[in-house]
């Protein structure tokens, strides 16, 4: 069976995650990723093992979670892209790839001759992606950012939580994977138009342009009412849609049409409410929440989460627990669909790892977590993709090129 992206190649200078977890998509669809590392010490993420959550990310195998997350399936190569000579080797790499992708500042990649007109000189047709912190215009193009920062300029920070709460930050890498699934998305356009047109092209994504359409809904209601959407708060928000704790402290979300008002109401044992005529209609409910809300949570406090799940599943209403992270990765809906899945690390062993989302009835994924060494395939890539000879490639090696 085939893989949807079999015979792709990209050449990858990227380095953390927003970035480089793009391309770790691409190798998920089985697109060949070669990366450029800098010679000693690689992608900075593979020494960035603690980020003071209380979780040290090193791996028996000397990796750590973040860098193998976001390069699983990948080759890596050693450059020292200061050097005339290394230089040309990408541009001779470029010539033979498909895809040139990046994540570095724009003052970084014009100092280093690796911006678009440059590459695209060598290769007409390729695609050059990269992913910014900001955007490729305006004042701030060429800041660095991470998560948090596409978290907090996008206004996300105050879509979380309740309203009297400071700004709240969702854990961990959140933008950075959806900036990455971006990333991964504008390649497979851009893949997709050179096909059918015949064209390379640059393209960009960002931090704060993924999160910005993250929020969506939230911008465009501000844009066309004049109103910023509030925060959610528990108290005082519609019954029906909204999050309650059982008896046992775990919680559960309802999100529920009016017209199994009735039904609730008999589940959670106050029948009177569904006759009740101030309650009668979608209006005075919304102007009695904070009454209702205070009987509903007092309800569901009178059974354990299980319980409430069985008795609304079997009513067909749409109520769901709210998962920890370790209660989320063993829940039989994402293991029988493969969103957690089984993978033989050669060096770790078997593990569980996060599995492809999108699921095709003509083709197979790569799921996998094994990433390259440290310049692992520095010389086969020279060799088979490059053309260089052994005597070239000890050359490179002798004067620090690789």
């Amino acid at each position: 069976m085939h893989k949807p992206l079999e015979g792709i190649r990209v050449l990858e200078w990227g380095i953390f995650h927003a970035g480089p977890g793009g391309p770790a998509i691409l190798c998920d669809m089985g697109a060949e990723v070669i990366k450029i590392e800098r010679p000693g010490t690689g992608d900075p993420s593979r020494q960035h093992s603690v980020y003071n959550i209380g979780i040290d990310s090193l791996l028996p195998n000397g990796s750590t979670i973040f860098y193998d997350g976001a390069n699983r399936g990948k080759k890596s190569i050693t450059l020292d892209l200061t050097n005339p000579d290394g230089k040309q080797i990408v541009y001779n790499l470029v010539n033979k790839s498909d895809v040139f992708f990046t994540n570095l500042r724009s003052s970084i990649i014009n100092k280093m001759n690796m911006d678009y007109t440059t590459l695209s000189t060598a290769n007409p047709k390729l695609i050059y992606a990269s992913v910014t912190g900001y955007g490729t215009r305006g004042p701030d193009a060429d800041l660095g950012g991470f998560d948090w920062q596409g978290q907090g300029r996008s206004g996300m920070m105050y879509s979380m939580g309740e309203p009297d709460m400071p700004p709240s930050v969702a854990v961990f890498g959140v933008i950075d994977q959806a900036t990455a699934i971006m990333a991964s998305y504008q390649i497979v356009i851009a893949l997709l138009m050179r096909g059918r047109f015949g064209i390379g092209q640059k393209v960009d994504v960002s931090l704060l342009g993924t999160a910005s359409y993250l929020l969506y809904f939230n911008n465009l209601t501000r844009l066309l009412t004049g109103c910023e959407l509030p925060r959610h708060k528990q108290a005082t928000a519609y019954p029906l849609r909204n999050y309650y704790q059982c008896q046992d402290e775990k919680w559960v979300v309802m999100n529920q049409r009016d017209k199994g008002w009735s039904t609730v109401c008999e589940l959670l044992g106050l029948p009177e409410l569904a006759k009740a005529p101030r309650f009668n209609s979608h209006e005075k409910r919304i102007e009695t929440s904070s009454e209702l809300v205070s009987m509903f949570s007092k309800a569901f406090t009178s059974k354990p989460r299980d319980e409430w799940l069985r008795l609304f599943s079997e009513k067909k209403l749409i109520l769901c627990a709210v998962n920890t992270t370790t209660e989320a990765i063993n829940d039989p809906q994402m293991i029988e669909n493969d969103y957690v899945v089984d993978f033989n690390h050669p060096d770790m062993g078997h593990l569980r790892i996060p599995g492809f989302p999108i699921h095709f009835s003509q083709a197979e994924i790569n799921n996998n977590l094994l990433a390259p060494k440290l310049g692992e395939h520095t010389n086969i890539v020279l060799k088979d993709i490059g053309g260089y000879s052994d005597k070239e490639i000890a050359r490179f090696r002798n004067n620090g090129i690789i």
